[in-house]
């Protein structure tokens, strides 16, 4: 398939700055392109130092961006709370409520993505809270989770539902503990038979994984009902492979981790005498700026809490977030731009980010966004957007720590093992993107005569999902050993 490269006249009417035409793309570029599925739509933007453009194609259509919105989502949040300190959320905290003779225990969330049950956890432990509890009294009524500092919104619009179940689909919450993932250990038993399966008790196993002949092919799958307590798991274990690990998603985050402080309480020799709940702020039309306009934006009471975790710095979850693409961080991060000047909705956490693109001089409709980590299928952005915001981005007293955060050709996060034995290799800091028919790759790259480019690469409509990425890699080769 022979790619043409588009004329640029419409360029100058899509940017703030007026870029001079693209010379024509190398021969090799074209040819890498070439390889991708019949039926693949490209967008390709590289541009030197200057913002000339070196090529061109499709540079002002809209792709699907998949994880390369994590993009817009952390310079978002490297502009709004890293730098300019206005961040508002806070480690976990817990106090105790007078009920009676009793007193219940809440455990809440304050946007924080890193809480952690982990035997091993060092910082940000959920074991911290609990031995609060335990010096304090020995019986307490009912352990409720509270996700209050943000409205009520689980899902990005836009995200497919069947990936509900899985870890990258797990709900988001204020109250977020162990990524808001439940651990399952798969081990063989004899062949014909069904292997073992371990967990922490909060789902119910409806095990149907059979085992089978050493040297056989391990294929497990995993099905849950959204709301249902019920895991069924099916497919095939070899007898002789090691165990294996199943990360599952979660509906509830809030009651997850309700319910985990319970059984940690007990373990510490505190009585738990009344049942796991939780608190929810449903979300309303209030929480969306373009309805409440000036009027003050709904937040939960400030309470006094017994303990309070202190969480690692922001900026180490920004470069854990991008360098292996985590989307429930970004999905967080999106939410606590938004309770900067907002209630910490959704909508807020859109307001705020087109207000940190409109001073990177991107026009409205350049993107679209249905959630922050690119999970959703209504997210769309432009090649020269995306180009836009990270010449811009380099330009802030915050761009040398944002690009510290992308993944590294060959080397490192999720681009450890593409462009091995490239000229690229350890040269092209970038984040990745792939869903469903869409594969992206947006960064910067040193070229053979070290100079430094800025590109978006984006594919999308790739017939049977087959993957784009070894052409738009080999494209990007081309285009540094060409310059």
């Amino acid at each position: 398939m022979m790619l043409i490269l588009l004329p640029l006249l419409a360029a100058a009417a899509a940017d703030t700055s007026s870029p001079t035409p693209a010379t024509a793309a190398p021969a090799p570029v074209t040819e890498a392109l070439g390889t991708a599925a019949t039926g693949t739509r490209i967008g390709l933007l590289v541009v030197d130092e200057t913002g000339r453009e070196i090529v061109a194609i499709r540079p002002d259509d809209r792709f699907v961006p998949a994880s390369n919105t994590k993009l817009f989502t952390t310079a978002a949040a490297f502009a709004m709370l890293e730098t300019e300190g206005a961040d508002t959320a806070a480690g976990a905290s817990v106090r105790l409520e007078p009920r009676g003779a009793l007193r219940d225990v809440v455990l809440v969330g304050a946007g924080d993505a890193r809480l952690s049950s982990a035997r091993d956890c060092t910082n940000d432990c959920l074991a911290t809270l609990v031995d609060a509890v335990a010096r304090e009294t020995k019986v307490v009524g009912d352990v409720i989770g509270d996700d209050t500092a943000f409205p009520d919104e689980r899902w990005p619009a836009g995200m497919s539902w069947n990936n509900m179940v899985g870890r990258y689909g797990t709900a988001v919450s204020a109250l977020t503990m162990d990524d808001n993932e439940v651990a399952l250990m798969v081990r063989p038993g004899r062949a014909g038979s069904a292997p073992e399966v371990s967990g922490d008790g909060y789902y119910r196993i409806d095990n149907r994984v059979v085992t089978v002949p050493a040297g056989g092919k391990r294929s497990i799958g995993y099905m849950r009902e959204p709301g249902s307590d019920l895991l069924r798991l099916t497919g095939t274990i070899p007898a002789d492979a090691s165990p294996y690990e199943v990360r599952l998603g979660v509906d509830d985050p809030a009651h997850r981790a309700a319910w985990r402080f319970a059984e940690l309480l007990r373990s510490a020799g505190v009585r738990v005498t009344g049942k796991v709940g939780v608190r929810h702020r449903p979300v309303m039309p209030a929480d969306d700026p373009k309805v409440r306009g000036n009027a003050p934006a709904a937040r939960p009471p400030e309470v006094p809490a017994l303990a309070r975790l202190t969480p690692a710095p922001l900026r180490e979850d920004l470069v854990h977030t991008n360098k292996v693409s985590q989307n429930l961080h970004t999905e967080l991060l999106l939410r606590r731009v938004g309770a900067v000047s907002g209630s910490g909705s959704v909508a807020d956490g859109h307001a705020a980010m087109d207000a940190v693109l409109e001073r990177a001089g991107i026009q409205r409709w350049q993107y679209d966004f249905g959630d922050g980590s690119g999970m959703s299928n209504y997210n769309r952005v432009t090649p020269r957007a995306s180009v836009r915001l990270l010449r811009w981005g380099a330009e802030q007293p915050w761009g040398a720590a944002w690009r510290g955060t992308f993944p590294i050709a060959g080397k490192d996060g999720t681009l450890a093992n593409r462009f091995k034995g490239t000229a690229l290799e350890g040269r092209l800091f970038a984040k990745t993107g792939t869903l469903n028919a869409s594969n992206a790759l947006a960064g910067y790259f040193t070229t053979a005569t070290g100079r430094t480019f800025t590109f978006a690469a984006y594919a999308n409509d790739m017939p049977g999902d087959v993957s784009a990425t070894a052409s738009l890699d080999a494209a990007l080769v081309a285009v540094a050993a060409a310059n």
